[in-house]
């Protein structure tokens, strides 16, 4: 392996550590969620991850992720003493509470008769024991990469270790990352139907990132609170019924580019009835919007192309309706100042009528307008009276500049 290699293997592997902390988090909040739990959890604050809930000591979090998973933690683990280190530390600074929990989440594995096995919860555990080793170690191993953590171990007096030992926890064969989406799914099952299940998760994880990049990489930005998750959990819940479907924020939030659709069909049927700029960025952003929900929608499996379709057909209807009404109140003789008002009036009842929802429980407007901009696009709605004829001169006339 090149040098250049050997960087990208160790970039990556330190990016995956972060990323696993982040989800390993979401994890243990979901557990805790579950449970019916209040907690506040940090990420990166005292420790990788911490737990807190009011009034008691807080739980600290140390996670340990490798790409390829080792076989044993060993009595001289740099895993097991970096971590120590960082405790011991503290503790000599009395930066932790008493009665703070420490747990090392590994996806390690510890080995019988080592000071790590002796620290995992169960029959075996033996903090006396694991203090036993533990001061063997640091006191005869010769490890130059674990100098400085057995010397803050050693800075402890034995009242400390003790201490310390007794309420730290191992928890070995922990989870990979890529590991986590078993584990992930099987506690947040309940949340959703099994089939929407995948997606769920997708949305919740990124909420839970972008939570979390906001308190990392904001000083003022606050933990994150139980209510927090819970209220998007519930939120997410009810997107995920039958008769729903997920409207999502970066599809919502996201800047659309309006130059690139000046030459669509749609927005060619605005400008003949000579609506605004402004208007018609809404209807670029509409059909924006609802053109990627429903591309997302059939990709997960949300919703079939039948239904789509039962939609449009339905979308059409309600402005078959108008449409013709419209027609026979103008008659034949009208001017072309009178239909072009007629056909405004009949735009504006798309931008603000309240239209046949896609499912009773997406009232989200811009689907419904978005989808008008969609049969605009592909003529199956106009606006003028004469629509048809009308697009039919432009284009041709547009090919023959061309």
């Amino acid at each position: 392996m090149s040098a250049k290699e050997r960087g990208q293997y160790s970039a990556a592997s330190s990016a995956l550590g972060y990323l696993y902390q982040v989800r390993y988090a979401l994890l243990e909040s979901l557990r805790r969620l579950r449970k019916g739990q209040e907690f506040i959890v940090s990420i990166e604050t005292l420790d990788d991850v911490v737990f807190e809930k009011d009034g008691d000591a807080p739980e600290l979090l140390q996670t340990k992720h490798h790409l390829n998973r080792p076989a044993d933690l060993t009595d001289s683990s740099p895993d097991l003493w970096k971590t120590l280190r960082i405790w011991c530390e503290a503790i000599g600074a009395d930066g932790f509470p008493q009665g703070t929990l420490y747990l090392l989440i590994t996806t390690a594995q510890t080995t019988d008769g080592q000071a790590a096995h002796y620290l995992k919860p169960g029959d075996s555990r033996s903090p006396d024991t694991a203090m036993e080793r533990l001061n063997s170690t640091a006191d005869s191993s010769t490890s130059q990469a674990n100098a400085k953590a057995y010397q803050a171990y050693r800075s402890l007096n034995q009242d400390q270790r003790k201490r310390l030992l007794q309420n730290v926890f191992v928890v070995d064969a922990a989870p990979t990352i890529s590991d986590l989406d078993t584990e992930l799914k099987e506690v947040a099952y309940g949340f959703a139907a099994k089939k929407f299940l995948e997606s769920f998760l997708q949305r919740l994880e990124g909420w839970w990132y972008r939570r979390a990049i906001q308190h990392l990489v904001n000083d003022e930005a606050k933990p994150i609170l139980s209510e927090e998750l819970d209220s998007e959990t519930a939120s997410l819940r009810e997107q995920f019924k039958e008769e729903s479907l997920p409207i999502d924020d970066d599809i919502m939030s996201a800047t659309v580019d309006a130059s690139g659709y000046q030459d669509r069909i749609f927005v060619h049927q605005l400008r003949l009835i000579e609506i605004g700029n402004g208007r018609i960025f809404h209807a670029i952003r509409n059909f924006f919007r609802a053109f990627e929900h429903r591309s997302r929608w059939i990709r997960e499996d949300l919703i079939l192309i039948g239904d789509l379709e039962r939609y449009e057909d339905r979308l059409v209807e309600e402005w078959d309706i108008l449409f013709h009404q419209r027609r026979d109140e103008l008659g034949e003789e009208a001017s072309e100042e009178s239909k072009k008002i007629v056909a405004q009036t009949l735009y504006k009842w798309v931008e603000t009528a309240t239209h046949p929802q896609i499912k009773p429980g997406v009232p989200e407007p811009s689907i419904s307008r978005g989808t008008y901009q969609m049969l605009s696009d592909s003529q199956r709605v106009g606006w003028h009276l004469e629509f048809k004829e009308r697009l039919r001169q432009l284009l041709e006339n547009q090919e023959s500049a061309s």
